[in-house]
């Protein structure tokens, strides 16, 4: 089959799928995405209000992978990639009270109170500890054998708190962290390991992928709106609210009443069995086996802050704290123009793995909590946003947990069946925004090989 007989359709409007479709066009081939919403973007939507710019899902990414980087340079004619303000890329953990610092080097390693001594010393053994043997060892396994209780109680706990929204007694290291764990793998420890990558990086040419936290000029929504110009409107269908896809053949299948040879699904695994009627129900089982977090995620403005400096990337939470809030991320501080002068801006996430009946709590019960955490965690004497927005996602975050493996096999294997089938999205291969640009150019990069 040549490039020109092949008629690709996205299913799915979000980063994933936008990325992909960007790609496909780019290299030449006849692509048709289709979304459920009435807008593109999936769950990337900012919002401007009251003198405040923010956003409903994903704030931030990190540029932790090269084909993020591209991308950005693929747009810069249509928007501009912004990096947070490293004044203020503190990190915050709670613990008895108060807000501390997570630092990880120099003197305050070793004075934070975050981590007991016994784990402190401990750490001066990690580099030559043995690497883990199970290929399906937990993070909390992982972190409790090569780093102590302290260090998974109180930085690795709180890390996944924001990551995952997750728990890291069920999260597997191998699927939700892959470079710590080949990190381990391939050089014997966290400490050896990275010294090692450092110098190795050094002889190669410089890196694209510099693990700043990112986001765009003026809002993510400015990333969608590139993509989706480059695509083309024309190339992207809104509403398909009673999407159905039906195999019709050998590599050939319908979706909304018109003939593709290839379709590249990019949504949630929830959505795939009524999307796919024509998937075999075992493997559909397999793979509706993986959870997710429910977040709600309340965004506070205030336009003439009085609480603590907050010239920092935000604070996550320990579990073992005991608190309503995840952690609360502080846009305003790092991101240009997100709020008034001397005004802030919070994102507070709520619920996750661990407490997901928060997601059914009532707005006014939602309120009360972030007034009384706020209040006492960002030393505010009145509670008097300016700004108060909620927002619930009900699969915000997919945990990569003891089903994973299975999950991939089952994937693979209907990917195998079905020729043309592509099941993709954050189901697989990471979470964060550039791993789905990573997927998405990944899955362009092969039909473009496929199909010299």
């Amino acid at each position: 089959m040549q490039k020109n007989q092949l008629n690709i359709a996205v299913i799915g409007a979000g980063l994933t799928g936008l990325t992909t479709a960007y790609y496909l066009k780019k290299f030449g081939f006849k692509v048709q995405v289709f979304e459920k919403n009435n807008h593109a973007g999936g769950v990337i939507q900012t919002h401007r209000k009251n003198g405040f710019v923010f956003e409903s899902g994903p704030n931030t990414g990190s540029m932790g992978q090269e084909e993020a980087a591209e991308l950005f340079e693929d747009l810069a004619d249509d928007c501009t990639l912004e990096y947070a303000n490293k004044s203020a890329e503190a990190r915050w953990i709670w613990l008895n009270g108060k807000w501390h610092e997570m630092e990880m080097g120099g003197v305050k390693a070793i004075t934070t109170p975050l981590f007991t001594w016994h784990d402190k010393f401990r750490i001066l053994g990690e580099p030559f500890r043995k690497p883990g043997t199970d290929p399906n060892e937990t993070i909390a396994q992982m972190v409790r054998r090569r780093m102590g209780k302290s260090f998974l109680r109180n930085a690795i706990d709180p890390f996944l708190s924001g990551v995952y929204a997750g728990d890291p007694e069920t999260l597997v290291t191998r699927f939700a962290l892959p470079k710590l764990y080949w990190l381990e793998q391939d050089y014997g420890s966290f400490i050896g390991g990275s010294i090692k990558q450092k110098k190795a990086r050094k002889k190669e040419p410089p890196r694209k992928a510099n693990r700043q936290v990112f986001s765009v000029e003026n809002g993510l929504d400015n990333l969608i709106k590139a993509l989706v110009k480059n695509i083309g409107d024309e190339n992207i269908k809104l509403d398909c609210k009673q999407l159905e896809i039906k195999n019709t053949g050998d590599q050939e299948f319908s979706v909304d009443g018109e003939s593709f040879t290839h379709v590249i699904s990019t949504v949630g695994s929830h959505a795939l069995e009524n999307l796919f009627p024509f998937l075999p129900k075992e493997k559909m089982q397999t793979i509706n086996k993986m959870k997710y977090a429910k977040v709600t995620q309340v965004v506070l403005g205030f336009n003439n802050w009085k609480g603590i400096p907050i010239k920092a990337f935000g604070g996550l939470v320990p579990s073992a704290e005991k608190r309503d809030v995840l952690g609360i991320l502080l846009p305003g501080s790092f991101l240009k123009n997100r709020a008034p002068e001397n005004g802030a801006l919070l994102s507070v996430f709520m619920g996750g793995i661990k407490k997901p009946e928060m997601f059914e709590y009532s707005d006014e019960k939602i309120k009360e909590i972030a007034e009384r955490e706020v209040r006492e965690m960002m030393g505010l004497d009145s509670f008097e946003p300016d700004l108060m927005e909620i927002f619930r996602y009900p699969h915000a975050i997919p945990q990569y947990s003891f089903e994973s493996e299975e999950k991939v096999q089952a994937i693979s294997d209907l990917e195998t069946e079905f020729k043309g089938l592509t099941l993709a999205g954050n189901m697989r291969d990471g979470i964060g925004m550039a791993d789905r640009m990573k997927q998405g150019r990944t899955i362009a990069n092969q039909f473009a090989e496929d199909y010299k």
